[in-house]
């Protein structure tokens, strides 16, 4: 399973790392100001609906029961349910294009209202994200298809894919000068970049014999009427999570130009190592969990999923260090050129650090939360999700004014705590998540690990900045790279240290 996180995890880090390139080049090209803010509106309001209808509410709801029909169905059971879903999703966000293209004016004023008072900004919001939403229909086929394969444990092309809207978009952006604007160009390399994923998962679900095809769908049999009672309470869970997303845009769309944009650049750091790690576990450990409960073995899905927790807070917890204690070194030294001055490094490193409060519970969710979903439970995870949401708006009225932007990221983090927490003890008072020995040690590992990255961190900051001599560019990047370099070393020595003391091994946990 390991090596199965490894490749989801390889592949995510190719995506994540053209990703950062992306938004390097866009930072530079479109900086922080209103057209930054218009296209990344844009670009959020189809993944916000791919979020709830796609990626997030479909994988609990069709992995275990795809899973469940190959592994114990009759024979062609799990080929006839892809082939029924696959077409009922295609209807359905066919119509969904049809009627949001001409509405796209009211969508874009419920999402960002802000924009309202500034006409220039909402009419090109308008004009981009009627662009982008095509992109929504192939992405939740492409969803579909990398489930599929998922359960299959075929997940290289799945997590490849992403890595096309990163090339799309540099390429757009290199052609900025045959657009209005550069944010028409990324709005179109978005489009373009749905159907190259979609042709991505599709040959290689071709290629495995796994492609669905075109039939008349039908609720009638077992597997779709399992399906859609797993995919009701996962729509409203899924849209939970969306709804204190969709908090910050409004939010934000009041705040001074720049808020938005701050909040994207964070986000896209914070989502380095959440989709690295924490995505690439959950997508390797759902079906895994889901495959050996339903062979009765409750013990050996347990100690699944404390390998891909132990594995996911070793690799997740330098990451929070560094965007809590050097939140505007990073900003700076990623992202400080071009159009994006330092004033905006500043403004999205407040965020960043914020964020930095987040992602060890971010990361851990994914594991957690398969406990539920194995076991075709989503009522559960929809009720502490909705419980986390209440907390996190409830924190984002209270927060903006004294805080500005930071407040709606110190939100999102007391919402993400929130969740995990209620999800570990549910999960634990049912018997249904049984954290081991080698787990428990390799947690105090990981925290005497961090506590020594931090004093490599503060301490050597300073030393470093002298030593590095003022450049005319890049000395921030050369700061960073090395206190980077030493952190790691700090980190990775104490951690292998304090785990080898307990005789445990991280690829064993």
């Amino acid at each position: 399973m390991i090596r199965s996180i490894l490749s989801v995890g390889g592949w995510t880090l190719v995506s994540r790392g053209t990703g950062f390139l992306r938004d390097v080049v866009m930072a530079a090209v479109m900086g922080a100001g209103p057209i930054a803010d218009a296209f990344v509106v844009a670009f959020r309001l189809p993944n916000h609906f791919r979020a709830i209808f796609g990626e997030g509410a479909f994988n609990v709801a069709f992995v275990p029961t795809y899973a469940g029909l190959d592994g114990a169905g009759a024979p062609g059971a799990a080929k006839a349910f892809a082939d029924r879903v696959f077409t009922l999703m295609l209807l359905v966000q066919v119509l969904v294009l049809a009627l949001a293209l001409p509405l796209m004016p009211a969508v874009v004023r419920a999402l960002a209202p802000g924009f309202a008072d500034e006409p220039e900004k909402f009419a090109l919001a308008v004009a981009l994200t009627r662009i982008t939403f095509p992109y929504l229909l192939f992405i939740t086929l492409v969803t579909l298809l990398s489930g599929i394969l998922n359960a299959r444990r075929r997940f290289a092309a799945a997590a490849a894919a992403p890595v096309l809207l990163n090339l799309s978009l540099l390429v757009a952006l290199g052609l900025a000068f045959l657009f209005p604007n550069a944010a028409y160009a990324a709005a179109w390399g978005v489009a373009v970049s749905g159907v190259l994923q979609f042709g991505l998962v599709l040959a290689d679900a071709r290629r495995a014999g796994l492609a669905p095809a075109l039939v008349r769908p039908t609720l009638a049999d077992a597997g779709m009427r399992r399906f859609f009672r797993m995919l009701g309470p996962a729509v409203v869970g899924s849209a939970g999570v969306q709804i204190a997303m969709f908090a910050d845009t409004i939010i934000a769309s009041f705040l001074p130009t720049g808020a938005v944009s701050a909040l994207y650049y964070a986000d896209r750091l914070y989502q380095l190592p959440f989709g690295v790690i924490g995505i690439a576990a959950g997508t390797v450990l759902l079906p895994e969990m889901s495959r050996r409960l339903a062979a009765g073995d409750a013990d050996a899905a347990h100690a699944a999923q404390n390998r891909a927790t132990g594995f996911s807070l070793a690799l997740s917890a330098p990451f929070a260090v560094a965007f809590l204690l050097v939140p505007d070194l990073i900003m700076a030294a990623l992202f400080q050129r071009g159009a994006f001055d330092a004033q905006a490094a500043a403004r999205a490193g407040s965020v960043l650090a914020a964020y930095g409060l987040a992602l060890p519970a971010a990361v851990l969710i994914r594991s957690i939360v398969a406990s539920f979903y194995a076991r075709h439970d989503t009522r559960t995870p929809v009720m502490a999700s909705l419980t986390a949401v209440a907390v996190n708006v409830a924190l984002k009225v209270v927060l903006t004014e004294p805080l500005g932007v930071m407040g709606l990221a110190l939100a999102t983090a007391a919402g993400v705590w929130v969740n995990v927490l209620i999800l570990f003890a549910l999960a634990r008072r049912r018997g249904w998540t049984a954290p081991s020995r080698t787990l428990i040690v390799t947690a105090c590992g990981v925290l005497a690990a961090c506590a020594a990255l931090a004093a490599c961190t503060l301490g050597g900051l300073p030393l470093i900045e002298r030593l590095i001599p003022s450049l005319p560019r890049f000395r921030e990047l050369a700061v960073l790279s090395v206190l980077g370099l030493t952190g790691l070393v700090a980190y990775a020595a104490t951690l292998l240290a304090a785990l080898r003391l307990f005789g445990v091994r991280l690829r064993r946990v």
